[in-house]
């Protein structure tokens, strides 16, 4: 992994965990933003999105997307950022559910944490789209929708790929995050992609990344001391296998496998760069495309599906050269 490489996405995390510091909308206040109303006497909807974290670009991307679709609509928008404090994010629910939202969209910072908060909005007659990271199953019948990328899929063409690159099997370790429900998916597919392989396949580690390179990085370094012999990681989001390629490369040992989900824009600079083996890719914009078109529709009296999975795919290197610097 380059050195220039590893600084740049060190600071840009930096960067954008002080914006989501300073954002004003981390404290738990609901901060109304209209964005325009309409003016051929259409209805103007009032629209939130309430987010798990905006220090991740994944939902700045979503953020970004739903703003500007309702800046195009002429409807109100807000954003509402917990920054994966729980308590938060469900003051923040009950808060959205007294405002009268016309709809909302919500990451939740627990997946099986949040049904307070869900009551508080569905009791307030509020359609809810649940995106990205789905609400436990016992829990589901308080949403309108789920609309996410195939987490599963992401997962299997990830253990898929392994199998090829590894064709006689292999040393490998897993990070993972098990209280995000999107993240166990991830990781049932990658062991599912393994296939007839599996047995090929020595899992030396499992341990909780926390889904950040900060987390992760001391855990891979500690794994790779621990197996002189490791070939490969698993990793389920890009700043967990960005961490993963920190230790990599301060170990020394480059010849060490590096598998993600997401294709970030820093997953992206990471597949040119050489630092990641491979990626499968999460869609962030067609989750917030998908679920806002669907919640107009929901409005506008029609019916919508209970489940949108986006399908996912593997993002080789010139696909990461042709959108470098960009969500999909």
């Amino acid at each position: 992994m380059k050195k220039g490489f590893l600084k740049t996405a060190l600071l840009t995390l930096s960067i954008v965990a002080l914006s989501a510091c300073s954002n004003g909308q981390s404290n738990g206040e609901v901060a109304n933003t209209n964005t325009g109303d309409k003016t051929t006497g259409d209805k103007t909807y009032s629209l939130a999105f309430l987010t798990n974290t905006q220090n991740n670009t994944f939902q700045t991307a979503m953020n970004e997307t739903y703003e500007r679709l309702a800046k195009e609509k002429g409807y109100k928008y807000t954003m509402l950022d917990p920054d994966y404090d729980l308590n938060k994010q469900i003051n923040q629910m009950s808060d959205a559910a007294n405002q009268g939202f016309d709809a909302v969209f919500i990451i939740p910072v627990d997946s099986a944490g949040i049904r307070q908060g869900l009551e508080s909005i569905h009791d307030k007659n509020i359609p809810i789209f649940n995106v990205d990271t789905a609400v436990i199953e016992e829990d589901r019948d308080l949403v309108n929708s789920i609309i996410a990328t195939d987490a599963f899929m992401a997962g299997q063409l990830m253990g898929e790929q392994m199998v090829k690159d590894y064709p006689d099997g292999a040393k490998i370790a897993i990070l993972d995050f098990p209280s995000n429900e999107s993240c166990v998916l991830r990781v049932n597919g990658f062991l599912a992609g393994l296939g007839d392989s599996a047995s090929k396949f020595e899992i030396v580690a499992q341990q909780d990344g926390k889904a950040s390179l900060d987390a992760s990085l001391p855990i891979a370094e500690d794994i790779i001391q621990a197996n002189a012999d490791i070939d490969a990681f698993f990793a389920i989001n890009d700043p967990s296998a960005l961490g993963v390629s920190a230790a990599i490369s301060a170990s020394g040992r480059n010849d060490i496998g590096v598998y993600s989900i997401d294709a970030s824009p820093d997953g992206k600079e990471a597949m040119i760069d050489g630092s990641f083996t491979a990626v499968a890719a999460q869609v962030p914009i067609q989750i917030a495309e998908t679920s806002f078109n669907m919640a107009i529709e929901y409005l506008e009296g029609k019916e919508v599906d209970k489940e949108v999975l986006l399908p996912s795919h593997v993002v080789t290197k010139e696909m990461a050269e042709e959108t470098a610097g960009q969500w999909q």
